[in-house]
C-alpha cells in the first residue's frame, strides 16, 4: 500500500524560508514533485522532479527561489523555498508517480502561511 507524507510547512514572515518533506513508501516512483492549492484557487504544479535522472521542472512563479531535491534510498523528496512572498500562502501536496503503471498517490497537504 503506498503512503506519501508532507512535514515542514508553517507561519513565515515575507522573505523568510522554509523546507518541506515528503516520504513516500510502498512501492518504487519515477516521478515525485509538489503541488498546492491557495483558498478559492485550483491546484497548481509548484515543482517535479524525475527520480533517476534529478531532471526538474518548476512553475515560472517560483523559479530562482524554490528548489526541489530528492533522496532516493529513502523515497523522499525535499521542497527548499526562500524569497517567500505572500502570494506563496498554499496548502502544499506531495504527489508520487508509481513506475510503470503511472497511478498517481497524494499526501494529505501541509499548509504554509507567509504573513506580509
Amino acid at each position: 500500500q503506498v503512503h506519501v507524507t508532507e512535514s515542514g510547512g508553517g507561519l513565515v514572515q515575507a522573505g523568510g524560508s522554509l523546507r518541506l518533506s515528503c516520504a513516500a513508501s510502498g512501492s518504487s516512483f519515477s516521478i515525485m514533485g509538489w503541488y498546492r492549492q491557495a483558498p478559492g484557487k485550483e491546484r497548481e504544479l509548484v515543482a517535479t522532479i524525475f527520480t533517476s535522472t534529478a531532471y526538474t521542472n518548476y512553475a515560472d512563479s517560483v523559479k530562482g527561489r524554490f528548489t526541489i531535491s530528492r533522496l532516493n534510498a529513502e523515497n523522499t523528496v525535499y521542497l527548499q523555498m526562500n524569497s517567500l512572498r505572500p502570494e506563496d500562502t498554499a496548502v502544499y501536496y506531495c504527489n508520487a508517480v508509481v513506475w510503470y503503471s503511472g497511478m498517481n498517490y497524494w499526501g494529505e497537504g501541509t499548509l504554509v502561511t507567509v504573513s506580509s
